[in-house]
């Protein structure tokens, strides 16, 4: 596997950062971990500038501090997948959302690259001083949950959600330190810096 390793957002990355968003168009997949993105498509700078907001803000009722990263492979230096880390959690994160959102293009997928992703995601949280990571997927999103599980994600809870998203959820927590000792070896020759 090509090594991996996550990069902030810069301005040098547009074209290939708004190619990222029209792929998941493109194959009508679903959307998650880019920061909204995808609501920038024709504002990509405004994006830089929103993300800057989003490292440093105050948490309320509505929003919290995030970091958004893009995931890049060392051999062709491509954009292969984006997460979003939120530096805590308010209710609506507590119960929809969590901690992590990821995301891989769909023409990368099933190549244990989101795995990795995860990994880095979770060094930053133990950065960020974060202990436990909460996270969800859509219970028929077995490549997300094979993801969690990989990394010690335990299923905490199973769910029907009717409001939002009308499907099955199911949360998973992660403990952080634990996930990193116990799975260094496995995906650290996997990351460069």
């Amino acid at each position: 596997m090509d090594r991996l390793r996550l990069v902030v957002p810069d301005i040098s990355r547009k074209d290939e950062a708004l190619s990222y968003i029209q792929e998941f168009l493109d194959y009508g997949s679903e959307i998650n971990g880019v920061g909204s993105l995808d609501r920038y498509m024709n504002d990509y700078e405004g994006w830089l500038e929103k993300l800057e907001v989003d490292r440093t803000m105050e948490p309320n009722e509505n929003r919290v501090p995030a970091d958004t990263y893009f995931l890049v492979r060392e051999s062709d230096d491509r954009i292969i997948g984006m997460i979003n880390i939120r530096h805590c959690l308010n209710e609506n994160l507590r119960l929809i959302g969590g901690h992590i959102g990821y995301s891989v293009r769909p023409t990368e997928r099933r190549k244990g690259y989101n795995k990795v992703n995860l990994y880095l995601g979770l060094l930053r949280c133990q950065e960020l001083g974060i202990d436990e990571v909460l996270m969800d997927c859509d219970a028929d999103n077995l490549g997300s949950a094979r993801t969690m599980q990989a990394l010690g994600g335990r299923l905490v809870r199973e769910w029907y959600e009717p409001n939002i998203y009308k499907t099955v959820l199911q949360d998973y927590v992660i403990d952080v330190d634990e996930s990193v000792k116990t799975y260094r070896k496995v995906y650290e020759p996997m990351t460069y810096r």
